[in-house]
């Protein structure tokens, strides 16, 4: 397996979840990562900020830079960009994790969720890419790695919540297009998503899920290491899953991701 030492890794929303458990899989390799999210302070609602990422990544191994970033504002996403770079020498890797979620049919979803979920999710993805676009194409191996399903137009998927499906997926949607017009580049253009539901803050929007039923965060970041560390020339364009991700590097012991072993676990949203 690949590694990710003195990489540079701009993530997304990485104070806590899914974003903090790829950056710690990195800073065990001794990569150098720039923790991009708003949580600046504590939330008694949310635990985890931009510090507490930070110190943990250095605690594992790596180089930390926290930098509080609204990905909605442009001037501050181009700004930690540049800062980023100034910072490492460059960005090798870009991951997309920052994503909003209201899982509510279209009587119970305000415009002011409506707009949040896609000026993070969608808007978010293309700026923070697009900001990061210069330094990737400078790198070595240069990745994007979208945190987003495999686009799936079964009615189903769309008719609970449509508003965060149309954003979420607009998140995949980058990845169709983004990849090929990369190619060239030799940047990679990947999409991740687990194959069950993953015990981060955002279950709290999923009725009737709780946490027994889920899989760690770890699970992804596992999965991503392996992505990043591919041949960004021989590996884009896919939507890959995490649970098949690993089986296919010769992972066959999934019980350790279990948050509870051997409780049955929920498929993840938007797989059939």
């Amino acid at each position: 397996m690949g590694n990710l030492a003195g990489k540079t890794l701009f993530i997304s929303g990485a104070s806590r979840g899914i974003g903090l458990a790829i950056a710690l899989r990195a800073a065990r390799d001794g990569a150098n990562i720039v923790i991009a999210a708003k949580s600046g302070v504590a939330n008694p609602k949310l635990p985890g900020t931009i510090h507490t990422a930070a110190a943990a990544v250095e605690e594992a191994g790596g180089k930390a830079l926290a930098l509080q970033v609204d990905i909605r504002e442009e001037t501050q996403v181009r700004a930690a960009a540049a800062q980023a770079a100034e910072r490492f020498g460059g960005i090798d890797i870009v991951v997309n994790n920052a994503s909003a979620i209201w899982l509510a049919g279209t009587a119970d979803t305000p415009m002011k969720r409506y707009d949040l979920m896609h000026q993070v999710n969608t808007r978010g993805t293309f700026l923070v890419t697009q900001s990061c676009l210069p330094y990737l194409k400078q790198a070595a191996n240069p990745h994007v790695l979208m945190l987003s399903p495999p686009p799936n137009l079964d009615p189903k998927w769309f008719a609970p919540h449509t508003a965060y499906t149309i954003a979420k997926y607009g998140m995949s949607l980058c990845v169709l297009g983004m990849s090929p017009e990369f190619a060239p580049l030799g940047i990679a253009v990947n999409a991740l998503w687990p194959r069950t539901v993953i015990a981060t803050a955002a279950i709290g929007m999923i009725e009737g899920v709780k946490a027994e039923h889920c899989r760690k965060p770890e699970i992804v970041a596992d999965a991503a290491h392996v992505i990043l560390t591919r041949p960004s020339r021989d590996y884009t364009g896919h939507f890959a899953i995490d649970e098949t991700v690993l089986r296919e590097a010769g992972v066959s012991d999934f019980e350790t991701y279990a948050v509870q072993p051997g409780v049955p676990l929920l498929p993840d949203l938007f797989l059939d």
